[in-house]
């Protein structure tokens, strides 16, 4: 039996780094072991505006990493949610803005993402990891079960459908003309909660090809594991996220608890969550995770992109962890045939 080079390499999402510059960002991750990185939008902001693509590129040039696509999550997500009036899109603001009406918050989120797609073909990016905002409002993105959504006079399924697709056809129509992929993190309390839901946004938008999947398995924690939600999705997942997490018992998911140790849903460093990482990362190259990105983006391996976070441990540490994880573990010769092949020589 035979075997071909690995498919991946380590990656880092940097959103939760936001801390730091890109240069910052970048020696961080170089020096953790990673052999490219994601950096989130803000990273990618000069004084007036997005920093030029070539001084963008050659950040990355330098260090000898690959540019693994752009983390847009936060201003997506503000531009989905806004007209719901929300508080809790102000941190992803900035000052003068976040006091504005919804429509005009909404407006400028559209422009900066519009402005942000154009970098990103400048770039040469075409995946953008993200996900959509409460486009069918708080009642349906709380999931309650009882499900009271339609009554003799409203329809809030319906209404969201109307405005998913109204709300994001300018993105979707730029995306779409500059060849870029919307790579949507399902996720609690977004657009697309579970597989169904995604597969719903597809059906609504006529089979949109820019709408994408960024596989997480940190977000099935419940009613549906990564393997049942990314084999329902597995030809449009463009993007990669490793992410690990356990489960306390015997506390509510959906409890009231702003303090994240006291949550049940835990975030944790990638060895020792509750999910295996190495039958997710094998789930990827089945659907086709690894010879996508590579084809998207011209490239020779994909990125498996850390993304680990704990309550207790340090941040850079957690994440120069998983970074190490990923690379000593999980980029890994691919099979070039079954064992059963020399079975018998």
């Amino acid at each position: 039996m035979g075997s071909t080079a690995t498919v991946y390499h380590a990656s880092i999402e940097g959103a939760q780094h936001g801390a730091k510059s890109l240069e910052e960002f970048l020696d961080y991750a170089k020096t953790s072991g990673a052999a490219g990185a994601q950096p989130s939008n803000y990273m990618l902001q000069g004084e007036n505006g997005f920093r030029p693509a070539a001084e963008i590129k050659q950040a990355f040039a330098d260090r000898e990493m690959s540019f693994d696509g752009v983390s847009c999550h936060c201003p997506v997500w503000v531009h989905t949610s806004a007209w719901t009036e929300t508080p809790s899109i102000r941190p992803f603001l900035p000052p003068d803005m976040a006091k504005k009406p919804p429509e005009e918050i909404e407006k400028w989120a559209e422009d900066y993402l519009l402005s942000l797609l154009d970098l990103a073909a400048e770039l040469g990016i075409k995946i953008l990891p993200m996900f959509w905002g409460v486009a069918y409002g708080w009642e349906i993105a709380g999931g309650y079960p009882w499900g009271f959504w339609a009554g003799g006079d409203y329809d809030l399924v319906k209404e969201g459908d109307e405005r998913f697709v109204t709300k994001t056809k300018a993105l979707r129509e730029r995306a779409n003309s500059l060849g870029i992929n919307l790579a949507h993190e399902i996720h609690p309390g977004t657009a697309a909660m579970c597989a169904d839901d995604f597969n719903h946004l597809v059906e609504i938008c006529d089979n949109d090809p820019c709408l994408g999947v960024n596989a997480d398995p940190s977000h099935c924690w419940e009613g549906e594991d990564f393997e049942t939600r990314f084999l329902k999705v597995s030809d449009r997942v463009t993007g990669c996220h490793v992410k690990n997490f356990t489960v306390r018992k015997n506390i509510p998911l959906r409890k009231m608890e702003p303090d994240w140790p006291g949550r049940a849903m835990q975030f944790t460093d990638l060895p020792s969550g509750d999910l295996n990482m190495m039958r997710y990362a094998e789930l990827m190259i089945h659907i086709g995770y690894a010879s996508r990105y590579c084809r998207l983006m011209g490239t020779k391996t994909a990125p498996l992109v850390v993304e680990a976070e704990s309550a207790y441990r340090d941040l850079d540490a957690t994440s120069a962890n998983g970074i190490q994880y990923v690379r000593d573990n999980l980029v890994f010769p691919v099979a070039g045939g079954s064992f059963e092949d020399g079975m018998g020589a």
